[in-house]
């Protein structure tokens, strides 16, 4: 009898990948370079990164060649960065707030409740806050592409119980990926946050190591959370989006126009990827419910104030700085 293991799974779903982009050719290209991230194949980032992938081969004449290693096929999102400032892989999509464990700044869109909508994300994260994290990027050997990928509104799932307020995240067993300030956030709500990065997740529900995670529903859907959890409750307690990263030394290796084109096409698939999770956001709700997940409503300026009383905006603004919390506040009012 054969037996299916994650890790026969996750090949296959690699294989599957393959199979269904047909721009990783096996012919030598100029410059023939790895993109890896942590998403599933199905969500709308490798769908739309394929895309791009394919516009730049056909753009550049066969020139450049991207092959893509989804669903952390190539390692956990912290092993990934590491083969990416190495030069192992060549681009690479991250969320800020694990990115900040290379560039603090960097986790600067996960303070908590802090955009209240689209319309202060996106004209924050593609104007001066953009820039400037983007200036700190630079500064560690990496390059940052000027549109991010949106990866949304995070919200609490759990196996146990309902989170219906901060009390009820009293020593909680959550997952939080490796970074200072997810870990800084729950602590706050006095739950007992455990780092584990994304490739894990699933195993750690299934198991019980935690009782709950947070992530945007597009992603307990896609990557089938709903599985191995009960309740999920409507906080959106931390918008997150993901930065493209190339490693510079690659990067620069191509000539400019070759560049300027990988450029605009990854940009655009970031654009238009936007607007697929704008679109599965209208509809990923009803599809959760179906598949057996009890939602809970919540109310944010309850979950702000316990961060407030608990100093968790001053703490923040002490360590992210007077001139990246002051371009922040400027965009979405005040905090602490």
């Amino acid at each position: 009898m054969t037996t299916t293991t994650r890790r026969s799974l996750l090949a296959g779903t690699a294989a599957s990948a393959t199979i269904g982009m047909p721009w990783i050719a096996k012919g030598a290209a100029e410059f023939q370079l790895k993109y890896a991230n942590n998403s599933p194949v199905t969500h709308p980032l490798n769908v739309r990164a394929a895309e791009a992938m394919e516009r730049i081969k056909q753009e550049t004449n066969g020139r450049v060649e991207i092959q893509v290693f989804p669903n952390n096929q190539l390692g956990s999102d912290t092993d990934m960065l590491s083969q990416l400032r190495s030069g192992a892989i060549e681009f690479f999509t991250l969320s800020g707030l694990i990115l900040s464990t290379l560039v603090p700044v960097a986790s600067i869109n996960g303070v908590g409740f802090a955009f209240k909508d689209y319309g202060q994300v996106w004209p924050t994260m593609d104007g001066a806050l953009g820039a400037l994290v983007r200036a700190e990027i630079a500064k560690r050997g990496l390059y940052a592409f000027a549109k991010m990928y949106d990866n949304g509104y995070r919200q609490i799932t759990s196996a146990t119980k309902p989170i219906k307020a901060p009390d009820d995240l009293g020593g909680f067993k959550i997952r939080v990926p490796a970074s200072p300030l997810w870990t800084s956030l729950f602590k706050a709500f006095g739950a007992s946050p455990t780092t584990i990065n994304f490739n894990e997740v699933y195993s750690a529900l299934q198991t019980h190591v935690v009782d709950g995670q947070e992530n945007p529903l597009a992603l307990i859907d896609t990557a089938k959370l709903y599985e191995v959890q009960k309740y999920v409750a409507i906080t959106n307690h931390m918008w997150d989006g993901f930065w493209l990263l190339a490693n510079k030394r690659a990067f620069d290796a191509m000539p400019a126009n070759l560049r300027e084109i990988v450029e605009a096409e990854f940009n655009a698939g970031a654009i238009a990827e936007r607007a697929d999770l704008a679109t599965m956001n209208n509809t990923v709700a009803a599809t959760l419910k179906g598949k057996g997940l009890q939602f809970i409503d919540t109310d944010a300026t309850v979950f702000r104030g316990a961060l407030k009383k608990a100093g968790f905006y001053e703490e923040w603004r002490g360590k992210f700085g007077p001139e990246a919390w002051g371009v922040l506040e400027k965009s979405v009012g005040s905090l602490a």
